[in-house]
């Protein structure tokens, strides 16, 4: 009830497909805690900081094909749409990036993906469920838009269509805290 009234996801009852670490997540808490039990066994001394981001979550993504042809796609994360549905077709090509007639959204191929990350996804089905981490992922959405504030959906396809598309894309962006470790240096 505290969360509807504070309009706040439920973000920690998500659990990506992809088993892929999200910031704020039970699975990142956990790890933190593991390495802050390690750091408290050998006596090293540590503060946990809280730090208020933009956290993001992707409750549904997909891309249809005519009327009902789905095709697997990825979206990398912090990809938004307003109206959580935009159709219409792929007009050009800059620079292997593919623009979309609509909501600024942008398409790569999985062999451009591979090539920039340096990394050697066979499928997107591969991609979609062995992601790279977070980082990795928010680098190349940098490396590709130029900046840290983008939110422009970036779509990973086999190939790029040349026909009628329909992308559907529920993600919640909002204000959220972590917590960091670091580990305390003496002077």
């Amino acid at each position: 009830m505290q969360r509807e009234q504070q309009n706040r996801l439920m973000d920690e009852m998500f659990s990506p497909i992809s088993n892929q670490i999200l910031p704020a997540s039970i699975q990142e808490r956990l790890e933190m805690y593991r390495y802050r039990n390690e750091l408290e066994e050998k006596n090293i001394e540590y503060k946990i900081v809280k730090q208020k981001f933009l956290n993001y979550r992707q409750l549904s993504f997909k891309v249809i094909v005519g009327k009902k042809d789905l095709l697997p796609a990825y979206a990398l994360s912090y990809s938004t749409l307003p109206r959580k549905k935009a159709q219409g077709k792929i007009e050009y090509n800059i620079d292997n990036i593919h623009y979309f007639n609509r909501e600024e959204i942008k398409f790569i191929t999985l062999k451009n993906f591979n090539e920039v990350t340096k990394l050697n996804y066979e499928s997107i089905n591969s991609l979609i469920f062995n992601p790279p981490s977070f980082e990795e992922e928010l680098k190349f959405r940098n490396t590709l838009s130029g900046g840290n504030y983008d939110l422009t959906p970036i779509v990973v396809l086999q190939e790029i269509p040349q026909t009628k598309l329909t992308i559907e894309l529920n993600a919640k962006t909002y204000e959220d805290i972590k917590e960091k470790l670091h580990i305390l240096i003496k002077i």
